[in-house]
Protein backbone atom coordinates (compact mmCIF):
# COMPACT_ATOMS: atom_id res chain seq x y z
CA UNK A 1 0.00 0.00 0.00
CA UNK A 2 1.37 3.46 -0.56
CA UNK A 3 0.39 7.15 -0.06
CA UNK A 4 2.22 10.07 -1.39
CA UNK A 5 2.94 13.42 -0.64
CA UNK A 6 0.21 15.67 -2.51
CA UNK A 7 3.52 18.19 -3.27
CA UNK A 8 4.56 15.10 -5.60
CA UNK A 9 4.74 16.06 -8.93
CA UNK A 10 2.76 12.67 -9.71
CA UNK A 11 3.53 10.86 -13.06
CA UNK A 12 2.09 7.48 -14.58
CA UNK A 13 4.76 5.01 -14.22
CA UNK A 14 3.87 2.16 -16.45
CA UNK A 15 5.60 -1.33 -17.25
CA UNK A 16 3.69 -4.26 -19.74
CA UNK A 17 3.79 -8.19 -19.82
CA UNK A 18 2.53 -8.99 -23.48
CA UNK A 19 1.61 -12.18 -24.04
CA UNK A 20 1.87 -13.47 -27.58
CA UNK A 21 0.38 -17.24 -29.12
CA UNK A 22 3.27 -18.53 -31.29
CA UNK A 23 2.01 -19.50 -34.57
CA UNK A 24 2.83 -23.06 -34.44
CA UNK A 25 1.27 -26.23 -36.30
CA UNK A 26 1.02 -28.18 -32.53
CA UNK A 27 0.82 -26.98 -29.06
CA UNK A 28 3.54 -26.23 -26.31
CA UNK A 29 4.22 -29.81 -25.19
CA UNK A 30 1.98 -32.24 -26.99
CA UNK A 31 0.92 -32.86 -30.58
CA UNK A 32 -2.14 -31.60 -30.76
CA UNK A 33 -3.19 -28.38 -33.18
CA UNK A 34 -2.93 -25.17 -31.71
CA UNK A 35 -5.24 -23.57 -33.63
CA UNK A 36 -8.09 -23.08 -31.40
CA UNK A 37 -10.32 -20.13 -32.50
CA UNK A 38 -13.66 -21.14 -33.15
CA UNK A 39 -12.75 -24.75 -33.00
CA UNK A 40 -15.27 -27.35 -31.22
CA UNK A 41 -14.57 -26.82 -27.72
CA UNK A 42 -12.37 -29.74 -26.11
CA UNK A 43 -11.61 -31.30 -29.36
CA UNK A 44 -7.96 -30.67 -29.32
CA UNK A 45 -6.55 -31.93 -26.62
CA UNK A 46 -4.89 -34.98 -24.72
CA UNK A 47 -3.67 -36.47 -21.62
CA UNK A 48 -0.41 -33.90 -21.73
CA UNK A 49 -2.47 -30.66 -22.27
CA UNK A 50 -5.28 -31.90 -19.79
CA UNK A 51 -2.59 -32.62 -17.27
CA UNK A 52 -3.53 -36.05 -16.71
CA UNK A 53 -1.04 -37.99 -14.54
CA UNK A 54 1.82 -39.95 -16.25
CA UNK A 55 1.70 -37.68 -18.94
CA UNK A 56 5.37 -36.44 -20.08
CA UNK A 57 5.30 -33.05 -22.08
CA UNK A 58 8.11 -32.92 -25.29
CA UNK A 59 9.01 -29.44 -25.87
CA UNK A 60 8.11 -27.83 -29.35
CA UNK A 61 11.60 -26.47 -30.92
CA UNK A 62 9.91 -24.24 -33.54
CA UNK A 63 7.81 -22.42 -30.63
CA UNK A 64 11.44 -21.84 -28.91
CA UNK A 65 13.36 -20.97 -32.21
CA UNK A 66 10.00 -18.26 -32.85
CA UNK A 67 10.36 -16.89 -29.36
CA UNK A 68 14.72 -16.81 -30.30
CA UNK A 69 13.41 -14.75 -33.64
CA UNK A 70 11.29 -12.24 -30.86
CA UNK A 71 13.95 -11.66 -28.60
CA UNK A 72 16.11 -11.14 -30.96
CA UNK A 73 14.33 -8.54 -33.16
CA UNK A 74 14.00 -6.75 -29.73
CA UNK A 75 17.63 -6.24 -29.42
CA UNK A 76 17.92 -9.18 -26.35
CA UNK A 77 20.78 -11.18 -25.31
CA UNK A 78 19.52 -14.86 -25.83
CA UNK A 79 20.69 -17.54 -23.11
CA UNK A 80 22.48 -20.29 -24.42
CA UNK A 81 21.96 -22.06 -21.63
CA UNK A 82 17.83 -22.14 -20.42
CA UNK A 83 15.67 -24.17 -18.64
CA UNK A 84 11.83 -24.39 -18.04
CA UNK A 85 10.75 -24.30 -14.52
CA UNK A 86 6.94 -24.63 -13.03
CA UNK A 87 4.75 -22.13 -11.88
CA UNK A 88 2.70 -23.07 -8.90
CA UNK A 89 -0.66 -21.63 -8.38
CA UNK A 90 -4.71 -23.35 -8.42
CA UNK A 91 -7.12 -21.72 -10.87
CA UNK A 92 -9.89 -23.53 -12.86
CA UNK A 93 -8.38 -23.03 -15.92
CA UNK A 94 -4.77 -24.70 -15.37
CA UNK A 95 -5.58 -28.66 -15.41
CA UNK A 96 -2.09 -29.34 -13.90
CA UNK A 97 -2.26 -27.47 -10.65
CA UNK A 98 1.02 -25.48 -12.27
CA UNK A 99 1.54 -23.42 -15.55
CA UNK A 100 5.31 -24.76 -17.14
CA UNK A 101 7.06 -21.25 -17.87
CA UNK A 102 10.38 -20.04 -17.25
CA UNK A 103 11.64 -17.54 -14.58
CA UNK A 104 15.53 -17.60 -13.17
CA UNK A 105 16.97 -18.41 -16.89
CA UNK A 106 14.55 -17.11 -20.06
CA UNK A 107 15.41 -17.75 -23.48
CA UNK A 108 15.96 -14.03 -24.11
CA UNK A 109 17.03 -10.95 -21.57
CA UNK A 110 17.94 -7.33 -21.25
CA UNK A 111 16.62 -6.18 -24.64
CA UNK A 112 15.16 -2.81 -25.93
CA UNK A 113 12.58 -1.31 -28.65
CA UNK A 114 13.23 2.41 -30.01
CA UNK A 115 9.45 3.47 -30.35
CA UNK A 116 8.01 6.03 -33.03
CA UNK A 117 5.12 8.13 -31.24
CA UNK A 118 2.69 7.14 -34.02
CA UNK A 119 1.46 10.82 -34.00
CA UNK A 120 5.09 13.01 -33.89
CA UNK A 121 7.31 10.92 -35.17
CA UNK A 122 9.23 11.51 -31.78
CA UNK A 123 11.57 8.01 -30.73
CA UNK A 124 11.12 6.77 -26.76
CA UNK A 125 13.22 3.85 -25.68
CA UNK A 126 11.35 0.96 -23.68
CA UNK A 127 13.86 -1.66 -21.83
CA UNK A 128 12.69 -5.60 -22.40
CA UNK A 129 13.41 -6.74 -19.35
CA UNK A 130 12.88 -10.43 -20.88
CA UNK A 131 10.95 -12.71 -23.05
CA UNK A 132 10.56 -16.11 -21.59
CA UNK A 133 8.24 -19.40 -23.01
CA UNK A 134 5.43 -20.66 -21.59
CA UNK A 135 2.06 -22.67 -22.38
CA UNK A 136 -1.18 -20.84 -22.56
CA UNK A 137 -4.01 -21.84 -20.16
CA UNK A 138 -7.45 -23.14 -20.89
CA UNK A 139 -9.97 -20.77 -21.44
CA UNK A 140 -13.53 -20.40 -19.34
CA UNK A 141 -16.35 -19.68 -20.65
CA UNK A 142 -18.43 -18.07 -17.91
CA UNK A 143 -22.48 -18.19 -18.19
CA UNK A 144 -25.31 -17.02 -15.45
CA UNK A 145 -25.36 -20.25 -13.58
CA UNK A 146 -22.41 -21.76 -14.31
CA UNK A 147 -18.24 -21.80 -16.33
CA UNK A 148 -17.29 -23.94 -18.39
CA UNK A 149 -13.44 -24.75 -19.42
CA UNK A 150 -12.34 -24.97 -23.10
CA UNK A 151 -9.56 -26.68 -22.79
CA UNK A 152 -8.22 -26.63 -26.63
CA UNK A 153 -6.46 -23.55 -25.71
CA UNK A 154 -4.07 -25.35 -23.12
CA UNK A 155 -0.64 -26.16 -23.99
CA UNK A 156 -0.49 -23.24 -26.92
CA UNK A 157 3.16 -22.02 -27.15
CA UNK A 158 3.04 -18.50 -25.20
CA UNK A 159 5.61 -16.35 -25.48
CA UNK A 160 5.68 -13.80 -22.49
CA UNK A 161 7.68 -10.16 -22.90
CA UNK A 162 7.90 -8.11 -20.26
CA UNK A 163 9.32 -4.33 -20.54
CA UNK A 164 10.58 -2.47 -17.53
CA UNK A 165 8.21 0.32 -16.39
CA UNK A 166 8.99 2.78 -18.77
CA UNK A 167 6.02 4.30 -20.23
CA UNK A 168 4.47 7.72 -18.39
CA UNK A 169 1.74 7.85 -20.93
CA UNK A 170 -1.37 5.46 -22.30
CA UNK A 171 -0.13 7.06 -25.74
CA UNK A 172 3.54 5.37 -25.03
CA UNK A 173 2.05 2.09 -24.56
CA UNK A 174 -0.21 1.81 -27.50
CA UNK A 175 2.77 3.11 -29.79
CA UNK A 176 4.78 0.17 -28.36
CA UNK A 177 1.86 -2.15 -28.85
CA UNK A 178 1.63 -1.13 -32.15
CA UNK A 179 4.84 -1.58 -33.18
CA UNK A 180 5.30 -5.03 -31.06
CA UNK A 181 2.50 -6.25 -33.28
CA UNK A 182 4.38 -4.92 -36.33
CA UNK A 183 7.69 -6.94 -35.76
CA UNK A 184 5.87 -10.00 -34.68
CA UNK A 185 3.87 -9.94 -37.75
CA UNK A 186 6.23 -8.91 -40.02
CA UNK A 187 8.89 -11.63 -38.91
CA UNK A 188 5.97 -14.17 -39.03
CA UNK A 189 5.62 -15.86 -35.83
CA UNK A 190 2.12 -15.15 -34.93
CA UNK A 191 -0.87 -13.02 -36.34
CA UNK A 192 -0.79 -11.05 -33.19
CA UNK A 193 -4.61 -10.70 -33.48
CA UNK A 194 -5.89 -8.89 -29.77
CA UNK A 195 -9.43 -9.40 -30.86
CA UNK A 196 -9.13 -13.37 -31.43
CA UNK A 197 -6.21 -13.24 -28.46
CA UNK A 198 -3.31 -14.18 -29.88
CA UNK A 199 -1.86 -11.05 -28.55
CA UNK A 200 -3.07 -10.26 -24.87
CA UNK A 201 -1.87 -7.97 -22.75
CA UNK A 202 -1.48 -7.05 -18.80
CA UNK A 203 -0.10 -3.37 -17.41
CA UNK A 204 1.58 -2.59 -14.03
CA UNK A 205 0.51 0.89 -13.16
CA UNK A 206 1.70 3.09 -10.37
CA UNK A 207 1.96 6.86 -9.64
CA UNK A 208 5.06 8.31 -8.61
CA UNK A 209 8.03 11.57 -8.59
CA UNK A 210 8.71 12.44 -11.96
CA UNK A 211 12.41 12.07 -12.96
CA UNK A 212 14.98 13.97 -13.63
CA UNK A 213 16.13 14.15 -17.92
CA UNK A 214 17.41 10.57 -18.71
CA UNK A 215 17.11 9.14 -15.61
CA UNK A 216 16.09 5.33 -15.59
CA UNK A 217 13.27 3.62 -13.51
CA UNK A 218 14.66 1.31 -11.34
CA UNK A 219 13.77 -0.38 -7.37
CA UNK A 220 15.17 2.69 -6.12
CA UNK A 221 13.02 5.13 -7.62
CA UNK A 222 9.46 3.25 -7.63
CA UNK A 223 6.70 3.62 -5.54
CA UNK A 224 5.83 0.58 -3.26
CA UNK A 225 2.69 -0.47 -4.97
CA UNK A 226 1.59 -1.20 -7.90
CA UNK A 227 -1.48 -2.44 -9.76
CA UNK A 228 -2.26 -4.70 -12.55
CA UNK A 229 -4.71 -4.59 -14.87
CA UNK A 230 -5.41 -8.28 -17.02
CA UNK A 231 -6.37 -9.08 -20.29
CA UNK A 232 -6.87 -6.19 -22.55
CA UNK A 233 -7.65 -6.77 -25.58
CA UNK A 234 -7.48 -4.08 -28.23
CA UNK A 235 -5.60 -0.59 -28.73
CA UNK A 236 -8.95 1.46 -27.31
CA UNK A 237 -9.15 -0.43 -24.34
CA UNK A 238 -5.78 -0.09 -23.26
CA UNK A 239 -5.89 3.55 -23.39
CA UNK A 240 -9.53 3.78 -21.81
CA UNK A 241 -8.21 1.50 -19.26
CA UNK A 242 -4.48 3.19 -18.13
CA UNK A 243 -6.68 6.56 -18.29
CA UNK A 244 -9.32 5.29 -15.91
CA UNK A 245 -6.27 3.95 -13.70
CA UNK A 246 -4.09 6.63 -13.62
CA UNK A 247 -7.55 9.18 -12.57
CA UNK A 248 -8.86 6.90 -10.08
CA UNK A 249 -5.54 6.68 -8.52
CA UNK A 250 -4.79 10.32 -8.28
CA UNK A 251 -8.10 10.52 -6.46
CA UNK A 252 -7.17 8.36 -3.70
CA UNK A 253 -3.87 9.80 -3.61
CA UNK A 254 -5.23 13.22 -3.38
CA UNK A 255 -7.34 12.38 -0.65
CA UNK A 256 -4.96 10.89 1.36
CA UNK A 257 -6.23 7.52 0.93
CA UNK A 258 -3.90 4.66 -0.14
CA UNK A 259 -3.87 2.92 -3.61
CA UNK A 260 -3.97 -1.25 -2.66
CA UNK A 261 -1.76 -3.37 -4.53
CA UNK A 262 -4.11 -5.18 -6.41
CA UNK A 263 -5.25 -7.43 -9.87
CA UNK A 264 -7.92 -5.32 -11.25
CA UNK A 265 -9.98 -6.13 -14.71
CA UNK A 266 -11.21 -3.69 -17.13
CA UNK A 267 -15.14 -3.39 -18.18
CA UNK A 268 -15.77 -2.96 -21.49
CA UNK A 269 -18.99 -1.83 -20.90
CA UNK A 270 -18.83 0.87 -18.48
CA UNK A 271 -14.86 1.89 -19.08
CA UNK A 272 -13.67 0.95 -15.22
CA UNK A 273 -11.50 -1.42 -13.71
CA UNK A 274 -12.68 -3.36 -10.81
CA UNK A 275 -10.85 -4.96 -8.13
CA UNK A 276 -10.02 -8.95 -8.33
CA UNK A 277 -7.53 -9.92 -6.41
CA UNK A 278 -4.36 -9.26 -4.19
CA UNK A 279 -1.65 -8.86 -6.26
CA UNK A 280 0.80 -12.23 -6.22
CA UNK A 281 4.92 -11.83 -6.42
CA UNK A 282 7.20 -14.46 -7.56
CA UNK A 283 7.63 -16.09 -4.36
CA UNK A 284 3.84 -16.73 -4.38
CA UNK A 285 4.30 -18.97 -7.50
CA UNK A 286 7.10 -20.99 -5.56
CA UNK A 287 8.90 -21.93 -8.74
CA UNK A 288 11.73 -24.71 -9.14
CA UNK A 289 13.09 -26.43 -12.21
CA UNK A 290 10.51 -29.07 -14.26
CA UNK A 291 11.64 -32.35 -13.35
CA UNK A 292 10.62 -33.37 -17.06
CA UNK A 293 12.26 -31.54 -19.48
CA UNK A 294 16.05 -31.17 -19.40
CA UNK A 295 17.83 -28.08 -19.96
CA UNK A 296 18.05 -25.98 -23.04
CA UNK A 297 21.38 -25.60 -25.05
CA UNK A 298 21.33 -22.97 -28.22
CA UNK A 299 24.96 -22.64 -29.12
CA UNK A 300 26.26 -18.43 -30.02
CA UNK A 301 26.30 -20.30 -33.68
CA UNK A 302 22.54 -21.06 -34.10
CA UNK A 303 21.78 -18.07 -32.88
CA UNK A 304 23.60 -16.21 -35.00
CA UNK A 305 21.84 -18.12 -37.64
CA UNK A 306 18.62 -17.13 -36.57
CA UNK A 307 19.37 -13.54 -36.27
CA UNK A 308 20.38 -13.61 -39.80
CA UNK A 309 17.30 -14.98 -40.89
CA UNK A 310 15.14 -12.25 -39.59
CA UNK A 311 13.62 -10.08 -42.28
CA UNK A 312 13.97 -6.50 -42.48
CA UNK A 313 11.99 -5.17 -39.44
CA UNK A 314 9.74 -2.31 -39.36
CA UNK A 315 11.92 0.69 -38.43
CA UNK A 316 14.83 -0.18 -40.80
CA UNK A 317 11.89 -0.15 -43.41
CA UNK A 318 10.84 3.22 -42.34
CA UNK A 319 13.96 4.69 -42.41
CA UNK A 320 14.72 3.30 -45.62
CA UNK A 321 11.53 4.78 -46.87
CA UNK A 322 12.30 7.75 -45.77
CA UNK A 323 15.89 7.80 -46.80
CA UNK A 324 15.73 6.25 -50.41
CA UNK A 325 12.04 7.70 -51.14
CA UNK A 326 12.24 10.84 -49.38
CA UNK A 327 8.91 10.25 -47.48
CA UNK A 328 7.86 11.65 -44.53
CA UNK A 329 7.14 9.86 -41.51
CA UNK A 330 3.30 9.53 -41.46
CA UNK A 331 3.57 8.18 -45.30
CA UNK A 332 6.42 5.64 -44.00
CA UNK A 333 4.30 4.46 -41.28
CA UNK A 334 1.30 4.15 -43.13
CA UNK A 335 3.23 1.93 -45.96
CA UNK A 336 5.13 -0.41 -43.08
CA UNK A 337 1.33 -0.78 -41.66
CA UNK A 338 0.49 -3.57 -43.88
CA UNK A 339 3.05 -5.32 -45.72
CA UNK A 340 0.82 -5.65 -49.17
CA UNK A 341 0.91 -1.70 -49.70
CA UNK A 342 4.46 -2.04 -49.04
CA UNK A 343 5.02 -4.15 -51.68
CA UNK A 344 2.53 -2.72 -53.68
CA UNK A 345 4.70 0.84 -52.98
CA UNK A 346 7.80 -1.41 -54.58
CA UNK A 347 5.86 -2.53 -57.32
CA UNK A 348 5.04 0.90 -58.83
CA UNK A 349 8.26 2.17 -57.39
CA UNK A 350 9.37 -0.70 -60.04
CA UNK A 351 7.53 0.79 -63.12
CA UNK A 352 9.25 4.36 -62.62
CA UNK A 353 6.37 6.14 -60.85
CA UNK A 354 7.87 8.75 -58.83
CA UNK A 355 7.98 7.55 -54.96
CA UNK A 356 5.58 10.45 -53.25
CA UNK A 357 3.12 9.87 -55.56
CA UNK A 358 3.15 5.78 -55.29
CA UNK A 359 2.95 6.43 -51.71
CA UNK A 360 -0.08 8.65 -52.01
CA UNK A 361 -1.77 6.12 -54.73
CA UNK A 362 -1.57 3.34 -51.77
CA UNK A 363 -2.55 5.53 -48.95
CA UNK A 364 -5.57 7.52 -50.46
CA UNK A 365 -6.66 4.26 -52.83
CA UNK A 366 -5.38 1.01 -50.79
CA UNK A 367 -8.33 -0.87 -52.41
CA UNK A 368 -5.37 -0.54 -55.58
CA UNK A 369 -3.24 -2.86 -54.34
CA UNK A 370 -5.36 -5.92 -55.39
CA UNK A 371 -4.97 -4.28 -59.04
CA UNK A 372 -2.29 -4.77 -61.75
CA UNK A 373 0.66 -2.51 -60.36
CA UNK A 374 1.84 -1.79 -64.41
CA UNK A 375 -2.13 -0.98 -65.34
CA UNK A 376 -2.12 1.60 -62.50
CA UNK A 377 1.67 3.32 -63.23
CA UNK A 378 0.16 3.45 -66.96
CA UNK A 379 -2.44 5.20 -65.71
CA UNK A 380 -0.20 7.48 -63.78
CA UNK A 381 2.32 8.08 -66.87
CA UNK A 382 -1.39 8.86 -68.77
CA UNK A 383 -2.98 11.55 -66.08
CA UNK A 384 0.94 13.13 -65.84
CA UNK A 385 0.78 13.57 -69.88
CA UNK A 386 -2.56 15.10 -70.11
CA UNK A 387 -1.18 17.87 -67.31
CA UNK A 388 -0.94 21.45 -68.37
CA UNK A 389 2.96 21.83 -67.37
CA UNK A 390 3.99 24.77 -70.34
CA UNK A 391 4.85 27.74 -67.71
CA UNK A 392 2.89 30.32 -69.78
CA UNK A 393 0.43 28.70 -70.52
CA UNK A 394 -0.03 28.23 -66.23
CA UNK A 395 1.55 31.99 -65.51
CA UNK A 396 -1.21 33.70 -67.88
CA UNK A 397 -3.75 31.50 -65.03
CA UNK A 398 -1.63 32.42 -62.33
CA UNK A 399 -2.22 36.05 -62.96
CA UNK A 400 -5.44 35.65 -63.22
CA UNK A 401 -5.56 34.13 -59.34
CA UNK A 402 -3.60 36.90 -58.24
CA UNK A 403 -5.93 39.48 -59.33
CA UNK A 404 -8.89 37.60 -57.96
CA UNK A 405 -7.60 37.05 -54.44
CA UNK A 406 -5.85 40.13 -53.44
CA UNK A 407 -6.39 39.81 -50.01
CA UNK A 408 -4.85 35.82 -50.31
CA UNK A 409 -1.85 37.33 -52.04
CA UNK A 410 -1.21 39.50 -49.04
CA UNK A 411 -1.56 36.56 -46.30
CA UNK A 412 0.93 35.07 -48.22
CA UNK A 413 3.31 38.19 -48.55
CA UNK A 414 2.82 38.60 -44.80
CA UNK A 415 4.55 35.07 -44.22
CA UNK A 416 1.10 32.75 -44.63
CA UNK A 417 2.40 29.84 -46.39
CA UNK A 418 -1.17 28.28 -46.30
CA UNK A 419 -2.30 30.83 -48.23
CA UNK A 420 -0.10 29.58 -51.15
CA UNK A 421 -3.06 26.62 -51.29
CA UNK A 422 -6.03 29.18 -52.13
CA UNK A 423 -3.75 30.28 -55.16
CA UNK A 424 -3.25 26.91 -56.28
CA UNK A 425 -6.48 25.38 -55.72
CA UNK A 426 -8.01 28.44 -57.72
CA UNK A 427 -5.53 27.64 -60.93
CA UNK A 428 -6.82 24.33 -60.46
CA UNK A 429 -10.40 25.07 -60.55
CA UNK A 430 -9.64 27.06 -63.64
CA UNK A 431 -7.71 24.79 -64.93
CA UNK A 432 -10.53 21.74 -64.43
CA UNK A 433 -7.49 20.18 -62.12
CA UNK A 434 -5.14 19.35 -65.61
CA UNK A 435 -2.74 22.09 -64.28
CA UNK A 436 0.80 20.37 -62.80
CA UNK A 437 0.79 21.26 -59.17
CA UNK A 438 4.32 21.59 -59.22
CA UNK A 439 4.65 23.77 -62.02
CA UNK A 440 2.10 26.04 -60.37
CA UNK A 441 4.12 26.26 -57.09
CA UNK A 442 7.18 26.89 -58.79
CA UNK A 443 5.57 30.50 -61.01
CA UNK A 444 3.38 31.08 -58.29
CA UNK A 445 6.74 31.65 -55.76
CA UNK A 446 8.63 33.55 -58.81
CA UNK A 447 5.94 35.79 -59.55
CA UNK A 448 5.14 36.97 -55.98
CA UNK A 449 8.82 36.48 -54.77
CA UNK A 450 9.13 39.07 -58.02
CA UNK A 451 6.48 41.55 -56.22
CA UNK A 452 3.99 40.89 -58.76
Amino acid sequence: MSTLDKNNNLVPIIGLEVHVELGTKTKMFCGCLADHFNKEPNTQVCPVCLGLPGALPVPNEQALLYAIKVGLALNCRVNNYSYFERKNYFYPDLPKGYQISQYKKPLCVNGFLEVADYETGELFKVRVNRAHQEEDTAKLVHFPEKTLIDFNRSGVPLLEIVTEPDFSSPDQVVSYLKELQLIIRSIGVSSADMEKGSMRLEANISLGASLKSGAARDRSNLPDYRVEIKNINSFRFVKKALDYEIDRQKELLASGQEVTQETRGYNEKTGQTFAQRGKEEAHDYRYFPEPDIPPLFFSQERVEEIKNSLPELPAQKRLRYQKDYDLDFKQSSVLTQNPLWGDFFSQLIAQKVEPREAAKIVINRPEVTSSDPIRIAEQVRKKKNDLISDRDVLTRYIHDAIKDLPKVVQDYQAGKESALQALIGHVMGKTKGKADPRVIVEVLKEVLGAGH
